[in-house]
């Protein structure tokens, strides 16, 4: 408490004011500006947010909000797109240290590839000229485990259990495993089952890749094929 008449300051209150100051965010440079001329250089802007996310460096929440919304009201050009899951332990931009317009977000619960998120993907690369989409899976992923044990849902979340189902085959009762799986799965399925996105990969102007996401470290961990 502040004390008017000695001008002075209690001790709760300055370890209070210091506590405040210690969750502010850093001010220090700005998240670079991820380039998008090729899907290598687009990949590796997003694991280089990924590193000052786990370094507690994030650079993207001290960029100017208003003059993002103004220049991104009529038009966007993202560098990358993800295909996430939809739990709320994987928040995307965060994890990447990327702010307004730089990051294509598409999530659904087990982050699978359906009509309509490819529908949304091809609009991504095609139209908006992402250069690669990730599909990230994630530590005790909630509809993978679900979809391994097979036990009853309310509503159509058992709908789930078959786009998961090829995954929980080849992992051989492993959850992470199961994960992994998953993701490359989906990944491979963007790569065959979208004439439009194999006509970008095919052409260089796009990568999709599979990667796993670590909840304790917040490490991004890219799967091989």
């Amino acid at each position: 408490m502040h004390h008017p008449a000695c001008g002075c300051w209690s001790r709760r209150s300055i370890l209070a004011a210091a506590a405040s100051v210690a969750f502010l965010p850093a001010r220090g440079a700005p998240a670079p500006v991820p380039s998008r001329e090729t899907p290598a250089e687009a990949q590796a802007a997003l694991l280089a947010g990924n590193r000052r996310f786990m370094a507690h460096d994030l650079r993207a929440c001290t960029e100017d909000l208003a003059t993002l919304r103004q220049s991104t009201k009529a038009s966007q050009a993202p560098f990358a797109a993800v295909l996430a899951c939809s739990d709320s332990r994987v928040p995307v931009e965060m994890i990447f240290d990327q702010t307004i317009g730089r990051i294509f977000v598409a999530r659904v619960a087990g982050n699978v590839a359906s009509a309509e998120v490819i529908a949304s993907l091809e609009y991504g690369a095609a139209v908006l000229g992402t250069r690669t989409i990730l599909v990230l899976g994630h530590g005790n992923c909630g509809a993978v485990a679900a979809a391994m044990a097979g036990k009853p849902a309310p509503g159509q979340i058992t709908a789930l259990y078959r786009s998961l189902r090829p995954a929980i085959d080849e992992a051989g009762g492993d959850l992470v495993r199961a994960i992994e799986a998953n993701a490359r799965i989906q990944a491979k399925l963007l790569r065959d089952s979208s004439p439009v996105l194999a006509g970008l990969v095919g052409a260089g102007k796009l990568g999709i890749s599979a990667g796993y996401y670590d909840l304790a470290t917040g490490e991004v961990r890219l799967l091989g094929a």
